[in-house]
């Protein structure tokens, strides 16, 4: 004689006094934050950008000389500046030295920021190291430069044998090539750390197919790491010509435009003619052309390297 045993079905329904859980919140229910999270910032950025840009470009239609009322003389400030020779070099010492600082940062940038994204002995030390300008203003650098190249009493001065007379600030050439040292010495930090994060974000496993394939470190960097720094050398070169296209305080402390007007970009052409010459249309106007031409500049790079899509370029990625 046999025994079945049969396990009954447990009661599908809610046991009786049973509280049902809510239920939990899909990713399909859960919306965005409102305008109302953005407005602090927003009003902020209206307030300290968009009137004051706005206020510029009304007053660049108008002469002003800071105390009596503006009047408007249309077109006047841009014709003037037009046929203004000081303007005209200014553009091109701007553009002159922007090039400089992509040319020089970005291959400097590129290789101490995917050696600092390794893991050599002492690499935490020396990145803490090389760092530090990074954490100083550019008033402080400037000043800093100006007297550890004072030509009386800085570094030119005992080394003459190398330097010669001593003052670099007394022609064009060398002028700038402090111009150009100073900025390299302050922002490639800054740079490195763009190129330094994303070399991390490079997938591994690109790398160890390289190695099974016999590629060595030098095709590896130039076959793989170099075109994953893409949308990062992108985003790096567009800071670095905003940057040099409205670099100011390097250039009012270390030369102060000169010899004469050797090294007076736009930025400090603006300053002198505005707070100066007391002629603030003009000065309004120069500010004007340099936030067009770097809006201007930034759309072009973005547009030609096709940066706006943000196309992946890691194997698997769609």
């Amino acid at each position: 004689m046999t025994t079945q045993i049969t396990s009954a079905r447990p009661a599908t329904g809610p046991r009786k006094g049973s509280r049902r859980r809510p239920a939990a919140p899909s990713a399909t229910t859960v919306g965005r934050p409102g305008f109302a999270w953005a407005l602090p910032a927003a009003v902020f950025f209206a307030l300290f950008a968009i009137v004051p840009l706005i206020m510029v470009a009304v007053l660049s239609f108008m002469t002003w000389d800071g105390l009596s009322s503006p009047q408007f003389v249309g077109m006047d400030n841009w014709s003037r500046l037009a046929d203004d020779p000081v303007m005209l070099k200014s553009i091109w010492l701007t553009l002159l030295l922007t090039v400089l600082g992509v040319v020089i940062q970005t291959p400097l940038s590129i290789v101490l920021g995917v050696w600092a994204a390794g893991h050599q002995r002492n690499r935490a030390v020396l990145s803490v190291i090389y760092f530090i300008p990074l954490l100083l203003s550019a008033t402080a650098v400037s000043v800093l430069w100006r007297a550890l190249l004072d030509p009386n009493f800085g570094i030119p001065a005992e080394a003459t044998w190398l330097f010669g007379d001593g003052n670099l600030f007394g022609e064009q050439a060398t002028a700038i090539g402090v111009l150009a040292f100073v900025s390299t010495w302050q922002f490639t930090p800054f740079h490195t750390l763009i190129y330094q994060g994303a070399a991390r974000a490079v997938p591994q496993v690109l790398y160890q197919a390289a190695e099974i394939d016999g590629a060595g470190r030098y095709r590896q960097f130039f076959h793989i790491t170099l075109p994953q720094l893409r949308n990062a050398m992108i985003t790096s070169m567009i800071l670095m010509i905003v940057g040099g296209l409205t670099t100011f305080e390097t250039v009012l402390i270390l030369t102060q435009g000169g010899p004469g007007t050797d090294t007076t970009i736009s930025a400090y052409y603006m300053y002198d003619k505005a707070f100066k010459g007391f002629d603030y249309g003009t000065g309004s106007a120069i500010a004007l052309a340099l936030v067009v031409a770097s809006t201007i500049i930034s759309l072009i790079v973005v547009r030609v390297s096709g940066y706006d899509k943000m196309r992946s370029s890691m194997e698997g990625v769609s």
